[in-house]
């Protein structure tokens, strides 16, 4: 292998490659008029990179096509020995499931983002649609620079980096838009759903809210009193660290934390998706899972019958 193909070799993980290429198709993305389909196609490429970009931050081994094993090789340094060797890395799908579970900030709201956007952009080269056509950038590019954002902060990085200190402005401005945005409407949701629920008979909200309270004590997730009308609810969320186990008197104990994703009331029937309406709506605290294990139980050859059996603790608060 000569010196030249070496170095393209080792670009392929290089984190600080990786963002050079995200600072190049950002200056193309910001020529293009902000509603035009270039615009958002770009923006879509510059993504990619940043995704790669943090991902390569926690080990660029995380971005090898481990079906040839020489991708691994290569990503962790060392020169594979396969003739004509050109690295590959997996997909820009598998770049956000990784991220998604291994760095806390990129939540559901913000990884939902990028699958959609990559997606987009993957119609618009790979078919004969034209999926960035009529798309306005009010649409996404709030939430587009709050997730770039997320991912370049986790490398230590600043949106400036790629996108200059002019565009980096104006994306705090829309990034702190999207945050009152997203109270405004929640609080219009609560209020709607109270509203409705302040007019039922109150033998109806009894008989609502016992039923609640029976669904959220079955359900997995964190228990919470609904903003709207104070019954038993469930916030559902992703874990943002690994299971920690303590073991007393045969009984083992399993806590995990979880970053809200989202909230259900079936009492009064309201909804609520992504942290950043959860947080508006004061319900967006990371929250800790608890599972309770018999020990010869835990220690048993597993039996997914069984597992129906636990109840878990979702009343611990953080």
């Amino acid at each position: 292998m000569s010196e030249a193909e070496g170095s393209r070799e080792s670009l392929s993980w290089d984190e600080d490659a990786l963002v050079a290429k995200a600072q190049r198709y950002a200056e193309v993305m910001l020529e293009a008029d902000r509603d035009d389909w270039r615009f958002a196609l770009w923006s879509s490429l510059a993504l990619e990179f940043i995704l790669r970009t943090a991902l390569a931050n926690f080990n660029p081994a995380l971005l090898a096509d481990t079906r040839d094993w020489n991708n691994l090789l290569s990503a962790l340094g060392y020169e594979p020995t396969a003739k004509k060797f050109i690295p590959k890395s997996i997909s820009v799908k598998e770049v956000i499931d990784r991220l998604a579970a291994i760095l806390p900030e990129f939540d559901s709201e913000l990884a939902g983002f990028s699958a959609r956007h990559t997606a987009r952009r993957n119609s618009e080269l790979h078919s004969g649609a034209t999926a960035f056509d009529g798309v306005k950038q009010s649409t996404w590019l709030p939430l587009y620079y709050k997730t770039c954002k997320a991912l370049l902060a986790s490398t230590d990085r600043e949106l400036e980096i790629v996108f200059g200190s002019e565009e980096a402005a104006t994306a705090e401005k829309l990034i702190a838009a999207l945050a009152d945005d997203a109270a405004k409407t929640v609080k219009a949701t609560i209020h709607a759903h109270a509203t409705v629920w302040a007019k039922k008979d109150a033998p109806d909200r009894e008989k609502l809210t016992t039923q609640a309270t029976l669904w959220a004590t079955r359900h997995l997730g964190h228990r919470v009193k609904c903003p709207a009308c104070t019954s038993d609810s469930i916030v559902f969320g992703d874990p943002i660290s690994a299971p920690t186990k303590a073991i007393k008197d045969d009984l083992i104990t399993e806590k995990q934390q979880h970053l809200p994703s989202k909230f259900e009331c079936i009492a009064c029937g309201m909804k609520i998706a992504g942290l950043s309406q959860l947080s508006a709506a004061g319900l967006g605290d990371v929250y800790t899972q608890t599972f309770s294990y018999d020990a010869g139980e835990y220690y048993a050859p597993p039996n997914d019958d069984e597992m129906h059996n636990y109840e878990p603790d979702n009343n611990e608060p953080y």
